[in-house]
Order: structure tokens, then sequence, then C-alpha cells
């Protein structure tokens, strides 16, 4: 059933990515898991637990069922994985040196925009997973938005002649629901606003994630593992590096002793 898919091309939609149309086109392929490069920076971690173990079995099964996402890789041969690292190491743990992608070509906003979008539809996803994801996104909304094709002049320079004209300025932005739109530059939505909206989260909230990215690497690791509540967190990300080392120095010597000090 797979291989009668290889050929099939396939209209993805992504009212995120920052398209003219939001619409990308692309074909299914069939790659060696060689020719896949993971995505730079990618936030989202793969853990060999019992749901990739069941993702393998599954694929040993019946195969990928649901192909991968991908572009031509920037920086050379080969491919930038954007959506499916899961499925990747489930399929190589599987003995599969071959999987169904879906190749896009996507410029580097689009492609951190659809792999944050694609990943954050995960069941079980890290404050530091969030936090890296919410930066990446929202600074890739934000290159969109300075993009100097994609504004223009809605009635020219004002002219000394009809002194009275009002001129504004036109800029491409984001509507509710994440499609492109024009509109004044006056009247414009922050992009934090946006990516709230879309990930149903505060704007407060989401800089309170990446807040968490100016944790040491330690906090950051007992923030994932639920030994220090969020908000604490947050609190302890306004402190310096030296300052955040003696807490996790403190935290450690009393954990050492059987005290809970937090």
């Amino acid at each position: 059933m797979a291989e009668k898919k290889q050929n099939e091309s396939l209209i993805v939609q992504n009212m995120g990515v920052g398209s003219k149309k939001n619409i990308f086109e692309g074909k299914i392929q069939y790659l060696p898991l060689d020719q896949l490069e993971d995505f730079k920076n990618h936030p989202f971690k793969v853990e060999m637990n019992t749901e990739l173990f069941e993702l393998m079995q599954s694929i040993e099964k019946e195969g990928v069922l649901v192909p991968l996402l991908a572009r031509p890789n920037p920086e050379g041969q080969g491919y930038e994985l954007i959506a499916g690292h899961r499925r990747k190491v489930a399929s190589k743990w599987a003995g599969v040196d071959k999987v169904p992608v879906m190749v896009l070509e996507l410029d580097d906003c689009q492609a951190v925009i659809t792999m944050v979008d694609s990943n954050l539809q995960r069941e079980h996803i890290k404050p530091s997973e969030k936090a890296f994801a919410y930066r990446m996104k929202l600074e890739a909304m934000k290159q969109q938005g300075k993009r100097t094709d994609l504004t223009l002049s809605q009635v020219g320079t004002k002219s000394v002649d009809n002194p009275t004209l009002s001129v504004e300025k036109v800029v491409a932005d984001y509507d509710e629901s994440g499609k492109w739109k024009l509109q004044n530059e006056s009247s414009k939505i922050r992009a934090d606003e946006i990516l709230a909206r879309q990930v149903g989260e505060s704007r407060n909230q989401i800089a309170r994630y990446i807040r968490l990215m100016y944790l040491i690497p330690k906090i950051l690791d007992w923030v994932d593992e639920g030994k220090i509540a969020f908000t604490v967190a947050v609190e302890l990300s306004y402190l310096n590096e030296e300052e955040q080392y003696a807490v996790k120095g403190r935290a450690e010597s009393c954990r050492a002793g059987n005290r809970r000090q937090w």
C-alpha cells in the first residue's frame, strides 16, 4: 500500500507558515534514512521510552503510515528533516532503511514554523521543549514581518501640493487564524499575540516559558523532571549564572542530607 503512494502528489496547508498562499505542494518520495539530516537546533527530544518502542513495533508490522516531512538540505546534500524525528529513530530501530517523505520547498522561517507546529501536536511536551520551540517560532514570525518584499506604500509619497493627503504604510501580517494578510502598519498585531492565540497560551505564559532558556542546564533538567515547580523556575531564571550554580549546589546538599528546602 505504501509503495503505491510513492509518486502521489499532496497538498499540505499550514496556517502558520507564512506562505502567500499558505499552501505547499509536495510529492512523497521513499528516501534512505541516511539522507535525512535532523533539523538544526531541533528543540524536541527523542527519548528511548515505551512510546517509541510501541512505534517501532507498529512500523515493523505495518510500515511507516504517516510520511515524514523534509526540505532539500540548505547546507549540502540530502534533506533536512522537519517533522518525523521519532518516526526516523523508530524506523532505524525496526531495521527499515527507507521511509516515505514529503519533500517541500520551504525557506528558513517557513521551515522553523512548520517544524514547531508539527511537534507541538505531541501529547507529552517538556517545559524546556516548549521554551525553545516558542522562541524559535516567535523569532521566525518576527523575521517574516521584517521582509521588505511584503511591505508597500498604500498611496505613495506625500505630495506637497496636497498636504491633507493621508499616507499609511501597508505591511504583511497574520490574522487571528495565522493567515497572511495586508493591513495598515499602525494596526499590526504583535507576533507574540498571534503565537499565543495559535498555541492556546497567554502572551505572559509564553514569555514565562521563554524565560526558562536562561536557566543553567541542570536546573532546566530539574524543571523537566518535575523536581522544581514551573513558577519557581521562572523566578530562578532571573538569577545570574553564578547565583544559579549556588542554588544548585545548595539544593543538592539538602537532598543529600534528606532535607527538603524547596
